[in-house]
This record gives structure tokens, sequence and C-alpha cells, in this order.
């Protein structure tokens, strides 16, 4: 796979490849990505994420599987208390007021009932899979500590999803940080340019 020369490497990081087989582009976010992939055109393509970029031009890039932008993921601060779960909720939603997490995410304060089987109240985060790493980079770098046990993955949102509960409380996450997905007539249009953003073009 042959990549572009880039303007201020440093910029995309946390941006993604996408190899299309003759050819690769450099600068997707993970919004285009599943457009690449939802189209019949492109989806056979490999996708990589910057993770890492030198001032020389070096990337170091994560492959990812297609599977991985279809799924959510999150984690689940869970209290026997009603007002603890409260408060857990109530501080989660300050601090992404404050401080606004790397991806859109939702927050829910459930109560699964009492014969539940296990800890009644439930602060959910729930967040695209693809940010995981952020997301608890994140909680960690803001001392985050939610719930008196934690649970935390891709198949604890399923479990989630399907469970019997009261959704008490909900809010909309947003990230302020974030660089703006383009149109889906954009990204197609434009799959082409080697370099789909320039640097002013990223959030940073």
């Amino acid at each position: 796979m042959k990549l572009p020369i880039l303007d201020q490497p440093h910029r995309y990081r946390g941006l993604y490849v996408y190899d299309f087989g003759p050819w690769a582009a450099v600068g997707y976010t993970a919004e285009e990505i599943a457009v690449l992939l939802e189209s019949d055109a492109y989806r056979h393509g490999k996708v990589y994420k910057i993770v890492r970029a030198g001032p020389d031009g070096y990337l170091e890039l994560k492959g990812l599987s297609a599977e991985r932008f279809q799924l959510e993921s999150g984690m689940f601060f869970q209290r026997d208390a009603e007002r603890a779960a409260r408060a857990d909720f109530a501080k989660l939603c300050d601090l992404a007021r404050r401080c606004p997490p790397p991806a859109r995410a939702v927050v829910h304060l459930a109560d699964r009932g009492p014969a539940a089987g296990r800890t009644r109240y439930v602060t959910a985060l729930i967040y695209p899979a693809e940010y995981e790493d952020e997301m608890a980079a994140w909680l960690l770098e803001n001392a985050y500590a939610g719930g008196e046990t934690v649970e935390g993955g891709i198949s604890h949102v399923s479990d989630y999803q399907v469970q019997a509960k009261t959704i008490l409380a909900r809010e909309q996450l947003w990230s302020a940080a974030t660089t703006p997905a383009r149109s889906t007539a954009d990204v197609l249009a434009s799959v082409r340019q080697t370099v789909q953003r320039r640097p002013g073009e990223i959030a940073c």
C-alpha cells in the first residue's frame, strides 16, 4: 500500500486510511469510512486507523475490521442505591459539558427492577465501538469513578439493550473536537483523492 506524502502528518492522528486496492486515501473520519463500507463499489477495501504520526511523515497504522464500524460499545456503572446512581449520572453528564468526550455518546440512568438478579441501577455510557480506547482514556484522564462495579464492552451493550428496564434519565453527549464528516455524496465523489483533507480542515 503506497501512501501520499502529508503536510503536517501529526494532524492526521486519529483519522483513517482506506486501501481501495489500486490506490489508498488518507484522512477519513469514522463516519466516512462507514459510508465506504456500505457502498457496493468500495465495500471490499481495507481500513486502517492512524495511531501515531511522526514529523518525517512516518505513520503507524492499526488495521480494523469492517464490522467494528457497525457496532456499539459501552461502559456500565452499577449501583445498589438509586441516589448513588443518580449522582454517577449527573457527574458523567457534568464532565461531558466541561470536557466533551472524543466521540458522540448517549448516557442512560436505568432501573432494572428488584427482580433483575443483579445490581439494580446502572449508568450506561454507550458509544461507537471504534472509539473504545479513546473513551476509556477520556474517563481515566478526568478521574471519573462511577459505580460500585463496572462492566464494559460490545457484548454488554447487546445484553443491556434486551434487558427489561425503565430509563429514568437520558442525555446525548456531543464531541466538540470531532472533525465534521462530509455527506455521502461528497465522500463517494472524492474517492480518487489520495489526501481527503488538508491539515486546516482537521479539528485539533
